[in-house]
């Protein structure tokens, strides 16, 4: 009977135990992806001001915010993200929009495109990707220029046959030996230009309550 008893709080020590790792394992995880998120958001929050300089605006972007659902059309978004929009004088002259590419070559490439009031690019930067060093890395404006070639670009400059890397017959350079990983940008921002066109109307009008 001792040794029944003996083996039983042996198990249960063991059960606590696992229990106590499971949930340290998860904190760790739990922390860690909070800080992942943290280095993002700080990220945009210096990106946002890549895309529309000081001078070209008079609102706070970062806090002039709207919501974005997970899953929404065209911009790939696997969570719930914000948008931004950009004023001038309360008229909203841009919005800032979060995609994320899910075909890049190593998984998703996190971005934000930002489109002027009139449709064209003001301005496209990676926030997060997991692409090869020296390859596939170029789309990260900190390694190459290719990412400002989007700058002034519309769905109708190149047309929509053209929004592909110039191997596929596009207007896009592609990177030697990596052409999936420009695709997919390219793809995403062509996307985020249609989703403004979409939603012109929510997106860019200025509600009569606005501050």
């Amino acid at each position: 009977m001792k040794w029944l008893v003996s083996v039983g709080l042996g198990g249960a020590v063991l059960a606590l135990f696992a229990a106590i790792t499971s949930l340290a394992i998860g904190w760790t995880y739990l922390g860690t992806q909070s800080q992942i998120e943290l280095a993002i958001r700080r990220a945009e929050a210096r990106q946002l001001m890549e895309i529309f300089p000081a001078g070209t605006h008079d609102n706070d972007v970062v806090d002039d915010t709207f919501a974005l659902e997970a899953e929404t059309a065209l911009l790939g978004l696997r969570q719930n993200r914000r948008g931004y929009r950009v004023r001038e004088e309360r008229r909203v002259i841009g919005v800032i929009l979060p995609v994320t590419a899910r075909d890049g070559y190593s998984g998703d490439i996190r971005a934000l495109v930002g489109v002027r009031s009139d449709g064209s690019v003001a301005g496209v930067r990676v926030v997060a990707h997991k692409e090869t060093p020296g390859l596939g890395d170029k789309v990260d404006l900190r390694k190459s220029a290719w990412i400002l070639g989007f700058n002034a670009r519309s769905l109708t400059d190149p047309a929509i046959s053209g929004w592909t890397v110039s191997k596929d017959g596009g207007a896009f350079d592609q990177f030697t030996g990596a052409t999936v990983t420009p695709r997919a940008v390219i793809l995403a921002t062509r996307r985020a230009l249609e989703y403004a066109q979409l939603n012109r109307a929510t997106l860019f009008e200025t509600p009569v309550n606005d501050p």
